[in-house]
């Protein structure tokens, strides 16, 4: 789930950007340390939106830097194990497909989509299920609920997320979409 968060920092601010404005060159400084990272606690930054306050700035011997206290607010995606999430897959393989979930992507393993068994289209780059002959590929919108979280702050390209489609309303929103259409067919036809 996306938060919008107010936090509090000490930022440095370069010798160098000195003469220009405070806000934006802080707000700047914010975004190059923060976007893209990870914190276990606060979740993933996405984006820090605001500076809210900048107090007084410290200079500290040997450094030609002024730090400063600063209030901002940021976006995080904070990702909790059973939680439901929709992402679009980007790749196919034939183990499973990454699906992006924004800001980082997880792993829907073969073995995570169907109680059927998966054959890996290699010419096309689709996962298709051998009885059904649904299929996921490139582009298309699932929904699938996370069953293994392990984020690394240190390297967030080495974080793990895994993902499972196989429990009722979820998988691609093509799928989900024909079971309503099922459901309404049946209703109507039993009336």
């Amino acid at each position: 789930m996306y938060y919008r968060l107010k936090l509090a920092d000490k930022v440095r601010v370069p010798p160098n950007r000195l003469g220009e404005e405070l806000e934006k060159v802080i707000l700047n400084v914010l975004e190059e340390q923060l976007e893209g990272s990870i914190d276990k606690d606060l979740g993933i930054f996405i984006a820090v939106t605001q500076v809210f306050e900048v107090g007084e700035g410290e200079l500290v011997p040997g450094d030609g830097a002024v730090y400063y206290d600063v209030n901002f607010e940021a976006l995080v995606l904070r990702l909790a194990l059973q939680e439901i999430v929709e992402g679009i897959v980007v790749e196919t393989t034939s183990f499973g497909a990454f699906v992006s979930l924004g800001p980082i992507d997880a792993m829907l393993h073969v073995s995570q989509i169907s109680d059927e068994y998966i054959n890996y289209d290699e010419k096309n780059g689709r996962l298709i299920c051998q009885d059904s002959k649904r299929f996921i590929g490139v582009g298309d919108i699932i929904r699938a609920r996370v069953v293994t979280l392990s984020l690394t702050e240190r390297e967030p390209r080495e974080s793990k997320i895994g993902l499972t489609m196989r429990q009722v309303g979820l998988g691609p929103l093509t799928w989900l979409a024909d079971e309503i259409e099922k459901e309404r067919g049946s209703v109507r036809g039993s009336a």
